[in-house]
């Protein structure tokens, strides 16, 4: 088994389509439009299946805003510099939520920022 893609409901498809590929650099991937079930669905990543996860992005028709709850944490990224990626998505307008650093009680740089619906992204720096 494996994971193939996590899900998330979106207020603004291109508005997170430009957050993930232009800002995150993740690669549209494909698209699908079912009007008569009211959703459209875009794949984002950074690879395809099999070799890479992806991201499902839907948008049901007429909703811009969903209660994200308390049981969602995350999703996390491998960036080779968090500090870096941090000045990356501030340039491009994004919110950076935790800046680069040390996770507390160790030496792991991470940092966290938030996508346009509230998503959180953890970056954590690896070589």
């Amino acid at each position: 088994m494996r994971i193939l893609h996590t899900m998330l409901r979106v207020g603004d498809l291109q508005r997170s389509i430009d957050f993930y590929t232009k800002v995150l650099g993740m690669k549209l991937l494909r698209t699908t439009d079912r009007p008569d079930q009211k959703y459209t669905l875009a794949f984002v990543g950074y690879g395809t299946n099999p070799e890479h996860a992806e991201l499902e992005l839907t948008y049901n028709y007429g909703v811009d805003k969903y209660d994200l709850g308390t049981a969602y944490g995350h999703i996390a990224l491998q960036v080779e510099d968090a500090y870096k990626a941090c000045d990356a998505v501030k340039a491009q307008g994004g919110s950076v939520t935790r800046e680069a650093g040390p996770v507390k009680g160790g030496s792991t740089v991470i940092a966290f920022v938030q996508d346009p619906d509230g998503y959180k992204i953890e970056f954590i720096q690896r070589d």
